[in-house]
């Protein structure tokens, strides 16, 4: 059996930046075990298959697709940056002559539209609620260390915690600081917690002009630190909306690749997340 695969950049228009996805586009199911193992395989922070709804469709002219993700130990409910590349493989690769395409996800209906260079991923907000930093002391020390934090929020239904470094913390507090993935894991147990999104302030003022800065890290998942994360933007985007008093933002992740978001939270309780992606590998799974 001979399984097509793309390695897809997003969130970045550079290659070697923004997020590594592998795409996977299914003609027939596999096996079960066979998605965690290519995931495995792969060895990236997501793995995605698309297969089709209708059998009498194709890549090109299929509007619907299934759609799922894996991290290189488990299947996931929500992943920016592989659907952001598996709609750029359907557009790009497969020629789909669709305007909108909609994958169903664990996460329901994902619709993704090309735009310009990029493309626009109308997600689910999820915001979160406040918490008390005490509850947390120990996830926050090894993530954080002795830096000074100003808010604590955690998103149940994802199980992400957001940590916002003070406004006092220069944005090279956040790039460098070196978060052990194995004393993270073990300092939070209770799985209420399977990711942990540090943040802070940006400067709007300075170009480009981001509104607010990022670091992912998920070792619960699989993942030690995730380069470009549009699921945690889901979480941020509604917290930082809120703190700014405003529903278009420029975000960027500042992890060692780096990548670039685009969010709009809209009225109806979703979220616009845009951003662009570059091919940088393409070929054939050979089972």
């Amino acid at each position: 059996m001979e399984i097509p695969v793309y390695i897809l950049d997003a969130f970045t228009n550079l290659p070697f930046k923004g997020n590594p996805a592998a795409i996977c586009p299914l003609m027939h199911e596999l096996r079960e075990d066979l998605y965690q193992t290519i995931a495995a395989e792969m060895n990236l922070s997501e793995t995605a298959f698309i297969t089709r709804i209708d059998p009498s469709d194709n890549f090109t002219t299929g509007s619907r697709f299934r759609l799922r993700w894996f991290t290189p130990t488990t299947e996931v409910n929500l992943c920016g940056h592989a659907t952001l590349a598996s709609a750029a493989v359907l557009f790009k690769h497969k020629k789909n002559v669709n305007p909108k395409l909609v994958f169903e996800t664990r996460s329901g209906d994902l619709a993704v539209t090309e735009q310009g260079e990029g493309y626009v991923m109308d997600f689910p907000l999820n915001p979160p609620t406040q918490e008390d930093a005490n509850e947390f002391r120990d996830l926050i020390k090894v993530a954080v260390g002795n830096h000074p934090i100003q808010d604590v929020y955690l998103c149940a239904n994802t199980k992400k915690l957001m940590v916002r470094l003070a406004d006092s913390c220069d944005r090279s507090v956040l790039t460098s600081l070196k978060v052990d993935p194995v004393a993270l894991q073990s300092s939070e147990k209770s799985a209420r917690v399977k990711g942990l999104i540090l943040t802070m302030k940006g400067s709007p003022d300075n170009q480009p002009g981001y509104d607010f800065y990022s670091r992912y890290f998920a070792p619960w998942n699989g993942i030690p630190e995730d380069p470009v994360t549009g699921s945690a933007h889901t979480v941020l985007g509604s917290y930082w909306s809120k703190q700014l008093g405003k529903n278009k933002m420029l975000a960027y992740q500042c992890s060692s690749r780096g990548g670039e978001l685009e969010l709009e939270v809209r009225d109806d309780g979703r979220i616009n997340i845009s951003g662009q992606s570059v091919t940088v590998l393409q070929g054939t799974i050979t089972l």
